[in-house]
């Protein structure tokens, strides 16, 4: 595969990768947990124990893609998620809903840090954020897309059917990993680090637990948006149709995309890392508290829609500060565990969310706790040390 199809077909994966990952937040209100008599709260758990599985596996995954190669390994984990994603469309009840949503977690993961990984590969630092951000943009263009999508599907047939056609692609595209993309360009980018850190100094070093925490906090605005953003436009907006509510959902995260690319590009520019991450999370934890105390369905739309910029804006760039000083199998364990321990907050976010919704019957107290979140990750963001300095 030439170099410049390795990107745009990244992205492809990655855009069903997500949208595997999020359609049950498509297909909750729109029958699913009226069929399967699902409380808020347990389809939040449902909905976060992805995430527990993806915690277990994600370093081991990644360092095995170290060791035997991008090609295989990715064309593994993708037919592993795509069997599970597809069997999501049989689920008899709850219970198996949650040992399907644990194990399609464990399908995939390594899936994300291994691409991250990857694209260290053939991508010095100077444009790290800003190719980040253009695989990354598969997560904005996903839920976007595939909500209209995702709404038609269930208006045509029904949430069932969904989660089978949407599942499907990943065992298709999992043969063309195997077969055409390539482990390593001939001339990979193997940039000198600060210095060479061994393993297990990646994985239990201060730096890499408080960047875990940073995007903890980036992850949990994501996650709850992208979980509970239909459920919260259902209610600003109850006469809409199906495909109505879709292309409402598309509206922040088509902003998102376009701040994300954006904003990476400006701090590739400036060679600054720090304030670009923090600066959108504070944007971002400061907007969506407010977006349910809003009465008028427009202005509520709005506050959501500035926190989906300030999530997406503040992802690309994120990655940009841990490759900055690990590689090798440092930066193989270090980018793993920093998004595994990140992506807890996939299962804290809807499990508590859900939980404080049953708990008070609003919405309200749970986007104060995502909020709060965002903001005490910015935080932690600015006091990190820039990438050059020695640790």
């Amino acid at each position: 595969m030439p170099k410049k199809l390795i990107l745009p077909f990244l992205c492809l994966l990655y855009f069903v990768n997500y949208l595997d990952r999020v359609n049950i937040g498509f297909a909750g209100p729109n029958g699913m947990s009226d069929e399967l008599q699902l409380s808020a709260t347990v389809f939040g758990f449902a909905s976060g124990v992805f995430f527990i599985g993806y915690l277990l596996l994600e370093v081991p995954s990644n360092l095995a893609l170290h060791k035997f190669g991008a090609r295989r390994w990715i064309a593994r984990i993708m037919v592993s998620w795509g069997i599970i994603a597809t069997a999501m469309a049989f689920v008899p009840n709850g219970t198996v809903l949650i040992v399907l949503r644990f194990l399609l977690g464990v399908a995939e993961a390594g899936f994300f840090p291994g691409i991250i990984l990857y694209l260290t590969y053939w991508y010095p630092q100077k444009e790290r954020a800003r190719i980040v951000a253009l695989f990354m943009v598969a997560v904005p263009i996903s839920t976007a897309l595939g909500a209209t999508f995702s709404g038609l599907l269930i208006q045509w047939t029904d949430w069932r059917t969904m989660f089978l056609v949407e599942g499907l692609p990943a065992i298709a595209l999992a043969f063309v990993v195997w077969f055409w993309l390539p482990d390593k360009p001939e001339d990979a980018v193997d940039e000198p680090v600060t210095e060479e850190w061994p393993l297990k100094k990646a994985l239990t070093h201060p730096r890499i637990l408080a960047l875990s925490f940073v995007y903890f906090g980036i992850v949990y605005g994501l996650y709850t948006l992208g979980f509970f953003l239909p459920t919260i436009i259902k209610g600003l907006a109850p006469e809409a149709g199906i495909v109505e509510r879709g292309l409402i959902n598309a509206i922040p995260y088509v902003l998102g995309a376009v701040a994300m690319v954006l904003w990476a590009r400006h701090g590739d520019r400036t060679g600054e890392r720090k304030w670009h991450v923090a600066a959108p999370m504070l944007l971002g934890g400061v907007a969506i508290p407010f977006a349910l105390h809003l009465e008028n369905p427009v202005a509520a739309m709005v506050a959501v829609s500035v926190c989906a910029i300030g999530v997406c804006a503040a992802l690309p760039t994120f990655w940009a500060l841990p490759t900055s000083f690990l590689g090798g199998t440092a930066a193989a364990g270090g980018i793993a565990l920093i998004n595994s321990l990140g992506n807890v907050s996939g299962f804290v976010a809807p499990y508590v969310t859900g939980t404080l919704r049953d708990l008070t019957g609003t919405q309200k107290t749970g986007l104060w706790v995502v909020g709060i979140t965002m903001v005490v990750a910015a935080v932690v963001a600015l006091v990190q040390r820039a990438g050059t300095e020695k640790v």
